[in-house]
């Protein structure tokens, strides 16, 4: 087993790092102050060719690997951006692009990607609704066919990029009976009559990540609309997205943490307590170590996911240990990251306040860490009775 990350991997992160370093993370405090989504950011994470990463060339991407996307962005998050930049680039990239290059046909990728990748056209992506969240496939938006086009109809909630997006993967029941297996994908532009948008949402964290409700009456979009198979926009774009956004989009996390542990130690040597250095103490040591075991141990769980996606290997499970394992992990370094700075950490003015907020949110999206422990169980079990075990 070959652990190593190849040279030109370890050179495109530092890359990302440098420019994230000097060019976002600057802006980053007083853009989440202000709640503001940043197009200067968007404009330049699009000129470096992250907004169409991972894409074939033909489309306007780079044709990053997965592990290479996850790296990107690790990056930006080590270097201090704000999370809702990167939060907004992965609903831009993984969650709506991502399905496209996978599952479209080839007018749909001639015609949406380029627009991704140059962020001329912002994404998003609609399944959690009002009513279903965790028990996504209960979802109550409905799609019927008419003539040459489909009539969407609901809503759906907390759908990031929401009041800027151009296009939406949009979630929708074809057939009721059917559950899980009677739901289907549409492309759904902005202009779409019958589709309207709610107001911004104000969140606790990743503040600079637009969030609204999405309203569908009688929302007509054209029969060639239609992603993927019929009936299959569940298992099949919903399952692909979500493994890869079990991977690539909970990369930051690790950053976040990296970027935590830097701000950490630095303070802990700086300020003094009872005579000595914080670092000084074992129990702020402690705080540091774990920080560290935290940071590795997500990493390599994270990293493969990445590789086993490169293979183009199944990992439902692995992306759900990875997932619950550095979303748990993240909480608890943003704790410890408060207690390390003790009063000023509870300040705005200081990284570790607005890290602890947006951290918060890595256990509930993507899956809940309740969820998450389901589909573990539910694959291990799986294995057990297909092996008679």
């Amino acid at each position: 087993m070959d652990f190593a990350i190849p040279q030109e991997y370890r050179d495109f992160k530092e890359t990302v790092y440098r420019f994230a370093k000097e060019r976002l993370a600057p802006q980053a405090q007083a853009l989440e102050a202000k709640g503001e989504f940043s197009w200067d950011n968007w404009r330049q994470l699009a000129d470096m060719g992250l907004l169409g990463l991972p894409f074939p060339e033909r489309y306007g991407g780079s044709a990053a690997s997965p592990l290479a996307t996850c790296l990107a962005m690790e990056a930006l998050a080590h270097a201090g951006v704000d999370a809702g930049t990167t939060l907004s680039w992965g609903a831009h990239t993984i969650l709506c692009g991502l399905p496209i290059w996978l599952l479209g046909s080839e007018e749909q990728k001639a015609r949406y990607l380029p627009k991704l990748c140059t962020g001329e056209w912002v994404g998003a992506f609609g399944l959690t609704e009002a009513g279903s969240g965790s028990d996504a496939a209960a979802l109550q938006t409905t799609a019927q066919r008419q003539g040459d086009h489909w009539l969407l109809n609901g809503s759906k909630m907390f759908i990031t990029n929401a009041p800027i997006a151009d296009l939406f993967i949009i979630f929708a029941a074809t057939n009721k009976a059917a559950g899980n297996r009677g739901i289907s994908t549409f492309l759904v532009e902005r202009q779409c009559k019958g589709l309207s948008v709610g107001k911004n949402l104000h969140k606790m964290g990743n503040r600079t990540s637009l969030t609204a409700e999405l309203f569908f009456d009688q929302c007509e979009v054209p029969a060639e609309n239609l992603l993927g198979t019929l009936h299959a926009g569940f298992t099949g774009v919903g399952k692909e997205t979500l493994e890869w956004e079990r991977s690539c989009m909970i990369a930051p996390v690790i950053g976040g943490m990296e970027h935590m542990l830097e701000v950490c130690a630095s303070y802990a040597k700086e300020r003094r307590q009872f005579g000595q250095p914080l670092a000084a103490f074992p129990a702020i040591q402690h705080k540091l170590a774990n920080m560290k075991v935290a940071i590795e141990g997500s990493r390599l769980l994270i990293y493969r996911v990445a590789w086993l996606k490169e293979q183009g290997q199944a990992a439902m499970q692995e992306a759900a240990i990875a997932k619950l394992i550095a979303s748990e992990a993240a909480n608890r370094v943003a704790y410890d990251a408060v207690q390390i700075f003790g009063g000023y950490g509870y300040i705005q003015d200081y990284p570790v306040e607005r890290f602890y907020r947006d951290t918060r949110l890595s256990t509930l999206g993507a899956g809940t860490s309740e969820v998450q422990k389901i589909i573990i169980a539910n694959e291990m079990l799986k294995a057990f009775w297909q092996h008679g075990a």
